[in-house]
């Protein structure tokens, strides 16, 4: 799961944002602002995957604001109605240049763009292949190939490995975003599975070293769009 927030000085700029956002499974969206400054602030507190930001605001241009922010592991995809920025916006790094009206295929492959580059960084990060989790009072070191599948219950998740499963204080969601967008995805409100394991897809389950883990019908769209995305 990628976190984002849209900054535009345009309320209906913003809806058009949230409707897209909202289609694409792999997105959460931690907030919309029509004030850059609180966008800041709130940047500060929580970092964000992806930033949609608007270019021609009154208080601050976008370009600018780019610049003064800290987004170090931030995609940034500038959204605007004036083509005469494009090349400007590049020149700070941006991902992708959106152009007003936005169409949702246009936004699509930005989205994909930012996501390879936040997979990128992750990779980086966990190029070791593994994650500490704490269960029983120690930190436990988690290799993520050996993950079957992972598990919610409650404030808790189970992750399975063969033979054995680890417990620990963790939403699914917490845990999504420590993991490699490429390699795992959420099937299920209580399943998060490594494409690499499963053994076999019908309808509506899938199958991993025995195990039949249900697709949820809300997840049902984005998990087989995924998988087709992976086949392409």
């Amino acid at each position: 799961m990628l976190t984002c927030i849209a900054i535009d000085d345009e309320p209906l700029a913003l809806e058009v944002l949230k409707k897209y956002i909202a289609k694409i499974y792999f997105l959460e969206l931690k907030g919309v602002y029509t004030d850059p400054f609180e966008a800041q602030k709130a940047m500060e507190v929580s970092p964000v995957d992806i930033l949609f930001l608007d270019i021609q605001m009154p208080d601050i241009n976008g370009i600018e604001f780019s610049r003064i922010i800290n987004k170090k592991n931030t995609a940034v995809v500038f959204t605007t109605a004036f083509s005469e920025y494009a090349v400007e916006g590049f020149n700070v790094d941006a991902i992708d240049y959106l152009l007003k009206p936005i169409e949702y295929d246009r936004f699509l492959k930005a989205v994909y763009k930012a996501k390879e580059y936040v997979d990128y960084l992750t990779n980086q990060e966990l190029q070791e292949g593994y994650i500490f989790v704490k269960s029983d009072y120690q930190m436990v070191k988690v290799n993520l190939k050996e993950i079957l599948y992972i598990e919610g219950l409650d404030d808790y998740i189970k992750i399975y490995l063969p033979g054995k499963s680890i417990l620990t204080l963790m939403t699914l969601k917490t845990i999504a975003q420590k993991l490699p967008a490429r390699e795992f995805i959420r099937a299920h409100r209580s399943y998060i599975v490594p494409i690499s394991k499963i053994e076999h897809i019908s309808k509506s389950k899938i199958r991993i070293a025995d195990k039949e883990i249900p697709i949820g019908v809300s997840y049902s769209e984005s998990f087989f769009a995924a998988m087709e995305n992976k086949l392409n």
